[in-house]
């Protein structure tokens, strides 16, 4: 059962701007090196490109009337990001019109040709004017400073990658980084986040401003009724149902204890819940009620979680508790493509200096060890009813925690990069892994609460922190990494 990104980017592509610039006053100087410089321009325009975005191509730079027109063409052309490749020396005036105008986050490309100049062959040419030319098709450092000193003046967040044009692992894998981190921040910019319920009474630390999460990543925040998804379940004809049971049946492990009758009523809810996804186009929900005994929406929010952890699956991932927040930081995880769980501190296992983690409620099947099982409880701890629900461990190998953490009005990213190890987990119908971290479970617990977040994250498999930093950079949020 694929739902997929239903509402990201509404249809629109990311796009990525690319402009080089050079100097008009070298051209009749020196032979060829316009041409030279081009080409380089060109290179990194097939560095960029990628299915699914559009690489908006402004070629050589060397005006300041250039550079003009360039700062329209690309507001014009809506680029969510811009590469400037430094060729070669160039005036920082026909850099700041361009981004100045454009109003996007700017990567200066600091890559000169080869890792070094032949010296011996260099020194041997005998046409000094033709050495200086070829000098300054490897002079891409020397203007740097100087544009990144006008960025600073000018309020503009400046980043950078140096290094070799060709053939540099590190420039390749920065590049993969910062356009990762620009699709995802283009992900969030578009995607709606459905609410529905209320917050669980009492968790002062989830409570969260839907200003402060539509100004940092520009989300859209759809409320939505328990009556609207009660009224879909009612129109849930049998067939309807059938299919989804061969779905939960092909994507869970069911346990041999699980009730049929209680599958069946997942299965109904699970229909309606997709049905409501589709209706809203929501990208990412968050979720919370109680009802009362016997009511018809204690029913639905007692059978909710395999269709929300099938949600979670399918690219919409949805955080129990009302977990705002932490539905925003689930939504990064998978639009970085590794996954997104719920999860919270379980116990400490001193004696293997490993933290136990999970949670009740929805799981991201994509990620889990093996398949998810199903498993029936008598209570869902500290919520209403009983039914069915998931336990799963994360995949063996590198994880990467991630928190949305709201202080003073102001949104901050913090990270955590650790592992999942095998071992013992609590067999009690829910989520659960052990993760070991570098600095010791003592240790990364109490950095990782001195940071400030809520009790619940986000997990992902392997590690990001890297593209998520870039990520926050990209939006200007804080960034914290505390292992």
């Amino acid at each position: 059962m694929q739902v997929g990104d239903v509402a990201q980017a509404a249809g629109r592509p990311l796009r990525v701007g690319l402009f080089g610039i050079g100097l008009d006053a070298y051209w009749p100087q020196f032979e060829g090196l316009e041409a030279r410089l081009r080409g380089y321009v060109d290179t990194v325009a097939a560095k960029l490109a990628r299915p699914g975005v559009e690489i908006v191509n402004l070629g050589l730079i060397d005006t300041t009337a250039k550079a003009v027109e360039a700062g329209h063409t690309f507001r014009a052309e809506d680029v969510d990001l811009i590469f400037l490749h430094v060729t070669t020396y160039a005036l920082s005036s026909t850099v700041l019109p361009v981004v100045r105008r454009a109003g996007v986050p700017v990567v200066v490309l600091n890559l000169q040709p080869e890792r070094a100049i032949d010296y011996t062959a260099f020194n041997q040419m005998a046409d000094r004017t033709k050495m200086t030319g070829h000098w300054l098709a490897y002079c891409a450092a020397c203007p740097v400073p100087e544009i990144i000193n006008v960025f600073n003046r000018s309020g503009i967040a400046a980043h950078q990658i140096t290094g070799v044009l060709r053939g540099d692992a590190h420039v390749d894998a920065q590049i993969e980084d910062w356009m990762e981190a620009a699709r995802v921040a283009h992900v969030m910019a578009h995607n709606r986040l459905g609410v529905m319920g209320h917050y669980y009474n009492g968790m002062l630390d989830i409570y969260s401003d839907l200003t402060a999460q539509s100004a940092a990543f520009g989300t859209v925040v759809d409320f939505m009724e328990m009556d609207e998804l009660a009224a879909l379940r009612r129109q849930v004809e049998p067939a309807q149902i059938d299919e989804m049971l061969k779905s939960i049946e092909t994507e869970f492990d069911i346990q041999p204890d699980c009730d049929p009758v209680e599958l069946r009523r997942a299965a109904t809810t699970a229909v309606a819940l997709f049905k409501l996804v589709e209706t809203h186009q929501i990208g990412s929900m968050a979720y919370f009620y109680v009802s009362v005994p016997g009511h018809e929406h204690e029913d639905i929010i007692s059978s909710v979680i395999l269709g929300c952890s099938m949600l979670t699956a399918s690219g919409v991932p949805v955080a129990g508790e009302y977990e705002i927040k932490n539905a925003q930081a689930m939504k990064i995880m998978d639009a970085f493509g590794v996954g997104g769980s719920f999860t919270e501190y379980y116990a400490i296992d001193f004696e293997d200096d490993v933290v136990l983690m999970g949670h009740d409620g929805p799981g991201h099947t994509k990620i889990a060890q093996g398949k998810t099982k199903v498993r029936p409880l008598q209570v869902y701890h500290g919520k209403v009813g009983k039914g069915v629900s998931v336990e799963m461990s994360v995949q063996h190998g590198p994880v990467t925690l991630l928190s949305v953490i709201e202080r003073d009005g102001k949104v901050e990213l913090l990270v955590a990069e650790g592992e999942s190890v095998p071992g013992s987990i609590l067999e009690i119908g829910n989520t659960n892994s052990r993760y070991r971290f570098e600095t010791g479970a003592r240790t990364f617990v109490e950095a990782w609460n001195a940071a400030g977040p809520a009790h619940h994250c986000a997990v992902g498999v392997g590690h990001i922190a890297g593209r998520i930093e870039k990520l926050a950079r990209l939006l200007n949020l804080k960034f914290t990494q505390v292992a």
